[in-house]
Order: C-alpha cells, then structure tokens, then sequence
C-alpha cells in the first residue's frame, strides 16, 4: 500500500504546480480518516490502509483527466477565483469532493449525500482542513436549489439510475468515476436520453494509475 511519502512522490510529478499548503492538507488526511474510521465506518476496514492509491487518487483522477484531456478547463480550475461550482453527489466521507477540493481552492465544491453520518465525517475533515470552498449537506439531489458548472462522482449507481438524478443541474459536464461494463451502460443512457454521437467520452485511469487496482476503472465525461 502507498504511504503518504509514495503518494507525496507521484503527486509531485503528476501535478508539479501543487502547493505546500495543499500537500500539508493531503498529509493530514489520514489522521482524520483513520481517527473517523475507528468510530463509524466510512471506508472498509481492509482498505483503510489504501486511502491515498485507492481513495485520494482515485478522486485525483478527475483533475488529471482535465489536465491531460482538457488542459484549458484544467487551467481555469486552478484560478485563484474560478468561479467554478462543483456538485460531488453521493460524497460518502468526501471522495472524490475533498480532495478536488483541496487541489482546486479557487472553485466552490459542495459535498452531499443523503446518509446524514456520512455527510458528518465529510463535514468535520473539511473543516479541519480549513477547506472554505467546501459546503457539506445533507439532502438527496432532487431535493438541491440550483444549478452547478459539474457534477463529480464515485461510482454511486449506475450511469442510467445516476443521470436521472442530476439531469438539469449542470451546464458543462459530469465527471464520474465507474468501473465495470461501462459500454453497455453507456449505450443505454444514450439510447434512453436520446444524447448525441460524442456526448458521452471515457478516460481509462489506468493510463495513469498503473496498479492493477484501476483496471477498468474510467473517467466518464458527460456533456
């Protein structure tokens, strides 16, 4: 498993223009974890040990499938005041909105999910981070005002229960992270939703995350 000092590594060199202040918040992320994890059990117990290769970059995957795939909208993310809002819908504990987060300080995420202990865990790790572009609430999508520039997510249904959820609260994309037959699901939601040819686009993450762990795991680009 990765410890903090491997992750620190990789990190570095996916993403030179990181910041000290975002590695200290990366570094002080699995003490928050492992402390929450002891007392509710936010992610598996056998993988707890796995938090940064399977949890922090795999949410990372999002924000390197925009530097690699759409590096002008990766540049905009990195504005000091993007004005950018993110939905993280199904957040869990935070994944993959904490640390988008905390890699994009400029841009307004909010983390929600519709199990009210989850939504604790998420809420506490933000604000001892002092992540101030992070709103925690606690609300099934449906039930959310507004509408947000994207929407990121973690493999919390599939593609054709999921997109029902979110339609009409986004203006420029879904980024969702999913393993499995995609293709079919893809197909689906397309036949269903009657989308254009080349709506839908995918980005496998072991093109980048060459552990095993991510094989057949993609960034699906919803437009």
């Amino acid at each position: 498993m990765m410890d903090f000092n491997q992750f620190e590594s990789f990190i570095t060199a996916s993403f030179p223009e990181l910041g000290k202040e975002a590695m200290d918040r990366y570094r002080l992320l699995e003490g928050l974890y492992l402390d929450w994890n002891s007392k509710i059990n936010v992610i598996s117990r056998k993988d707890i040990g796995g938090l940064y290769e399977h949890h922090v970059l795999h949410s990372l995957a999002i924000a390197r499938y925009l530097k690699v795939m759409l590096p002008d909208e990766y540049e905009r993310f990195l504005l000091p005041e993007s004005g950018l809002t993110v939905l993280d819908l199904g957040t869990g504990g935070g994944f993959p909105g904490i640390p988008l987060a905390i890699m994009f300080p400029g841009v307004r995420f909010t983390l929600c999910d519709s199990i009210r202990k989850k939504t604790v865990v998420a809420e506490d790790v933000a604000k001892s981070l002092g992540l101030n572009n992070v709103e925690v609430v606690n609300a099934r999508a449906e039930s959310l005002p507004g509408k947000f520039d994207y929407v990121v997510s973690r493999a919390v249904a599939s593609l054709t229960d999921f997109y029902p959820w979110v339609k009409g609260k986004y203006s420029r994309g879904i980024l969702y992270l999913k393993g499995g037959d995609i293709n079919e699901e893809i197909s689906s939601l397309m036949e269903r939703n009657r989308m254009k040819k080349g709506s839908i686009s995918t980005w496998p993450v072991d093109s980048w995350l060459t552990d095993s762990y991510f094989e057949g795991k993609f960034v699906i680009n919803i437009l």
